[in-house]
């Protein structure tokens, strides 16, 4: 308990799958968590759930693709807060594709959430951070951002993208001294709505998603969280522009 006490946390898509895990965990170990996704009573839930854990927490919505909204997001944060400690840039969304059956709407609309979006959240969190010279921010990639899938053309693109962004900032931060940490999370696949989503009414398909896994089974949330939680505590004081791969063997192949 109290890895990350008294800190302040902000978690994106924090109203459920991975991002729901690491809000619960980061306020079980002391953190002080704003909840932010664009799905308000899920997200008041996560808020109330970590209340009545005794924890801190607040709802604020947020459009990761949308500047202006990020500018009042952390206006909000720095207001309520005074600082920000923890970013964790999680939400995101999966589009099928390749790279002939994937639109310029669809593609475009992968990489606003899932790129733009790590972009604005790095970019907004630095900005507040930096004036108390300390923070880390965990940029959520994937084990598709590692490697490529020939029916995930966008996904992989701004996976990939993730990946190399983070890698740019953490330079920049580290050689501006301003004891900012930043590093990405590759997940396999990971038993959350969205994987769920793609295979619910198909047990052939989820049975094939969990063979690509030698370790023999999909992730859960918590995997993922406790992850994010050693990125986001001193423990890992010594990391940045790293790249976190928790996959069950996926890539190891």
């Amino acid at each position: 308990m109290g890895r990350v006490a008294g800190k302040v946390a902000l978690v994106t898509g924090a109203a459920n799958g991975i991002g729901r895990a690491t809000a619960l965990l980061l306020a079980r170990e002391g953190a002080r968590v704003f909840v932010t996704d664009l799905k308000e009573q899920e997200g008041a839930q996560v808020v109330q759930e970590i209340v009545q854990a005794g924890g801190q927490a607040s709802f604020l919505r947020l459009d990761t693709a949308d500047e202006k909204n990020w500018q009042t997001v952390l206006a909000a944060v720095r207001e309520q807060a005074g600082r920000l400690d923890i970013a964790v840039n999680n939400a995101g969304i999966a589009y099928n594709g390749t790279v002939e059956s994937t639109d310029l709407e669809h593609w475009r609309r992968v990489q606003s959430i899932n790129l733009d979006g790590v972009f604005l959240g790095t970019k907004y969190a630095i900005e507040l951070m930096k004036v108390h010279k300390a923070g880390s921010i965990i940029n959520l990639s994937s084990i598709e951002g590692l490697i490529g899938d020939p029916t995930l053309a966008a996904y992989n693109a701004s996976k990939g993208g993730v990946r190399l962004f983070t890698k740019s900032a953490a330079l920049h931060c580290a050689q501006s001294r301003y004891g900012i940490r930043i590093n990405s999370v590759h997940p396999g696949y990971i038993w959350t709505p969205m994987v769920k989503g793609l295979t619910e009414e198909d047990a052939a398909a989820r049975q094939r998603l969990v063979d690509l896994h030698p370790i023999g089974h999909l992730g859960e949330p918590d995997d993922i969280a406790y992850g994010i939680l050693y990125l986001a505590s001193d423990e890992s004081k010594f990391m940045t522009g790293s790249e976190l791969v928790i996959d069950g063997g996926y890539t190891a192949q």
